[in-house]
């Protein structure tokens, strides 16, 4: 197959060839030609029926000047497709020889949309639910519109596109039933309203989409909510599970060493973010987290280097204090941020003022890399890096910080504290709520801070 190599054909939608490093659109009457081989799968078409399902499905004989049109696209498509061998050697769209000549295309499922789009949705059906949401997943991102769009017209593309449909609504369907499995109501609903609006009468899915409006609804009300004008920005505190706000870039809290070992829960707890981070999302794949957060501080020098004899267990670089690893999971950013120092003893220590900078480079870091997407963190401070204030005292100073980031622009859409269930108790909710709603709605307004002189 390495004749095939980079070719890529695109029919869930426009047609479009990829080869040679070249993306082109063919004209509409060779698009129907490489579509009707496409939907042939593994077989061949002869001449004669190419000629009648693309140009003339009433013609009862071909004849030979009908048969050089469908050889001339038949040599077009070759230069795009083969162009080191666009006669009859080429391997990637091949003659068959008999009484009359037939053509077949030679490419893998995955080289051809159609084909690997129902590939994904069959195996989908024989997979766990984890695999099968990936499945389904890839397979309806592949979907492109109006499927076989230059052959919608001919009579052959009829039964192809009517099969199409229907494995796509079933495969959104499914991947609502996989992501509410997986307790992912935010991504079963995102799919499943615009497949209620297609059909609106399937009672079953429109009580999923209520169910899942309930979820998604009681997740993000959460314990306190403020809207922001000036930034236009919302904080939100809300109980549930941080690495299930699938909406979100999550904010992970490391030592200046970013340690990654569990083991015994000697250098990092598992019970942290930071193990969890390393459980949840790396499958505790230590040595993958590792190497991403190499990747991540590729290019900054570490501040200094203890000796394995000082710090028996653990990294032994040290970066500045505020160094922001970000770090690329499952669609969404997490970023490793070094709110503490890592003693040689390996506990954690940290303090306001070393929380207050460690947060101003983390939102200059969300800023370049998050794309103003939602913010999802546990409440900094409380855990890790043992920071000894109050926690509404850690809440203020946290808000602060965003909103200070945010005074030339949004920063995130949304910050969010997600406390654990299990805690929610220890946290002062009402002075929290008192301070939040407190600021003013444009509390880094330019104008309304300038003076008299300044206001021009």
């Amino acid at each position: 197959m390495s004749g095939t190599s980079g070719i890529r054909l695109t029919l869930l939608g426009r047609t479009v060839v990829e080869a040679g490093g070249r993306r082109v659109r063919p004209a509409p009457l060779t698009a129907a030609v490489l579509i009707r081989l496409a939907v042939a799968g593994d077989e061949s078409v002869t001449v004669d029926e190419l000629y009648r399902d693309v140009w003339d499905p009433g013609a009862r004989t071909v004849r030979r000047e009908e048969r050089v049109s469908v050889q001339k696209r038949i040599l077009e498509l070759r230069r795009l497709l083969d162009p080191g061998r666009p006669g009859e050697t080429s391997t990637v769209l091949r003659t068959e020889r008999g009484r009359v000549s037939a053509y077949r295309l030679h490419l893998e499922p995955a080289q051809v949309d159609v084909l690997e789009f129902h590939e994904l949705v069959r195996r989908a059906q024989h997979s766990d639910t984890a695999t099968a949401a990936e499945l389904l997943a890839r397979a309806v991102s592949l979907w492109g519109g109006r499927p076989l769009f230059d052959a919608e017209d001919r009579a052959f593309a009829a039964e192809p596109i009517r099969r199409l449909h229907a494995w796509y609504g079933s495969a959104r369907r499914d991947l609502v039933d996989v992501y509410t499995d997986l307790g992912r109501p935010r991504a079963a609903l995102d799919v499943a309203l615009p497949l209620a609006a297609e059909r609106p009468g399937d009672a079953d899915l429109a009580a999923a989409v209520a169910a899942l409006r309930a979820r998604v609804r009681a997740r993000t009300a959460g314990l306190l909510r403020r809207e922001f004008t000036a930034p236009p920005a919302s904080v939100a505190v809300t109980s549930g599970d941080l690495f299930a706000e699938e909406d979100a870039h999550l904010v992970a809290g490391f030592t200046d060493t970013f340690d990654t070992a569990t083991d015994g829960d000697l250098v990092i707890s598992a019970a942290s973010v930071q193990g969890q981070l390393l459980h949840r999302l790396y499958g505790g794949d230590r040595a993958r987290l590792d190497r991403d957060l190499r990747a991540a501080l590729h290019g900054r020098a570490p501040v200094a280097v203890e000796r394995r004899a000082d710090k028996r267990h653990g990294k032994l670089a040290r970066y500045p204090l505020g160094t922001v690893a970000p770090l690329r999971r499952n669609g969404r950013l997490v970023f490793a941020v070094a709110y503490a120092r890592m003693g040689n003893d390996l506990v954690a220590r940290s303090g306001p003022a070393e929380l207050r900078a460690a947060l101003r480079r983390l939102w200059a870091a969300v800023e370049t890399h998050g794309q103003r997407r939602p913010v999802a963190l546990a409440l900094p401070g409380t855990g890790l890096s043992r920071v000894d204030r109050p926690y509404d005292e850690l809440f203020a100073a946290l808000v602060d910080s965003f909103l200070e980031a945010s005074r030339h622009g949004p920063v995130a859409a949304q910050l969010r504290v997600v406390v654990p269930p299990g805690d929610v108790e220890r946290y002062p909710v009402e002075r929290m709520a008192a301070y939040l709603h407190a600021l003013p709605d444009r509390p880094h307004d330019p104008v309304a801070e300038a003076g008299p002189r300044e206001r021009k």
